[in-house]
Formats: C-alpha cells, structure tokens, sequence
C-alpha cells in the first residue's frame, strides 16, 4: 500500500487534497483516477449484461471485457498513488546540493533519471486509459441498452484521461536531456491521443444511436 494512501480515504478527501497547496495529489494523479472511473463504468455494463438471458449471445464477451476492465481499473487505481512517489523523487533531486561541480554533476544524473520515471508514469496511465476507451465500443454496442450511457460517459473519461495524461508527459519531458527518448515518448503520445480521439467520437455515436 501507498504511504498516501489516496484511495483509501474519502472522495472528499482526495479532492481536498487535491485542491490544496501541496504538490501531490496533482495533475497526474487526477488523470489515472479518470482513467480508472472509466474502467469502473465499462465494468458496470459488463455486470448489468451478464447472467441475463437476453443477453446470452454476448455473455462470453462481457465476461471477458469485464475481466480487461478490472485489470486496467486495478493499474489506473495504482498510478493515482505512485503519481505522488514519482514526483517526491523528482522534488528531493531538484533540492539536491549544486555547490561543486561533482554535486552539480551528480544532482543532474538523480534528476534526469526521476524525470524519466515522472515522464513514464503518465505515459503508461495514457497507455492504459486508450485501453480503456478500446473497451467502450463493445460496451456500447452489445452491452445492455439500459447502461449503453455509462459506456458513453466511459470514452469520454478514458480520452480525457488520455489527455490529461499527456500534459504531464509532456511537462517533464521539457527537463529531459535525452532528446531520441523525448521524441520516441511524444510520438507515442501523439498516436495515443488521436486514436482515442477517433474512439470517443465512434462510441459516442454509437452510444446516441442506441438510445434513439
């Protein structure tokens, strides 16, 4: 378990807390929780479709949709916690002394490898959270009619996710020395964002079509 704990308190509290003057819970944190909301709504059309006799001709494929969903739910849930531990190491190497040219030395090797592990973390979250929004077409296609607008909301949270993801990607990124690893990460961003661009767009008017 996490030394914060974020997820083991209240709504209210993580949202106090990420409201507050402290650097963590942030930006990243906030987009692995969207992202892990999604899961939990793709997850919940799974639930309200299987075991229903109507709905036999998909149940193997809910069964199987709800299991990918649990697992993202489950790695998104982790990445609102571990957010925090990146960003303190990249704290603790910004604070780190400068007074010679050894320290100087040193403090930028600690540093350029937190920042590649802060540039990391919210590059996997957006791994993740297209994940998710890959899982909302067939929630919205072939999950129960009556939950077809949580798969909707789902997309809209997984791209949202993936966006928000990205922006903290790219703010450590512009610390990075590394230019082959800056530009390798962005263009996985970038080809994240415009497919779960396209999804939220197809699940969106799929979603509309089905409510009519």
């Amino acid at each position: 378990m996490s030394e914060y704990g974020f997820l083991q308190g209240s709504i209210q509290l993580y949202l106090d807390r990420l409201a507050s003057e402290e650097p963590a819970p942030g930006g990243g944190s906030a987009a692995a929780l969207v992202g892990a909301l999604g899961a939990a709504l793709v997850t919940m059309v799974a639930n309200l479709t299987l075991g229903k006799e109507k709905f036999a001709a998909v149940e193997r494929e809910m069964a199987e949709l709800k299991t990918r969903s649990e697992q993202l739910r489950a790695e998104l849930a982790e990445l609102v916690e571990r957010d925090a531990e990146v960003y303190s190491e990249v704290a603790a190497a910004f604070k780190l002394p400068r007074s010679t040219e050894e320290e100087k030395d040193k403090r930028r090797q600690i540093l350029q490898s937190a920042l590649v592990q802060a540039a990391g973390l919210p590059l996997r979250a957006a791994e993740l959270a297209l994940e998710v929004a890959r899982l909302c077409g067939p929630a919205a296609e072939k999950g129960n009619p009556n939950a077809v607008s949580d798969a909707g909301v789902a997309v809209v949270l997984a791209e949202a996710a993936a966006q928000a993801a990205a922006l903290n990607v790219k703010i450590n990124l512009a610390w990075l020395e590394d230019k082959q690893f800056v530009k390798q990460a962005w263009a996985q961003v970038e080809a994240i964002l415009e497919e779960a661009s396209a999804l939220r767009e197809q699940v969106l008017l799929a979603t509309y079509g089905r409510i009519g």
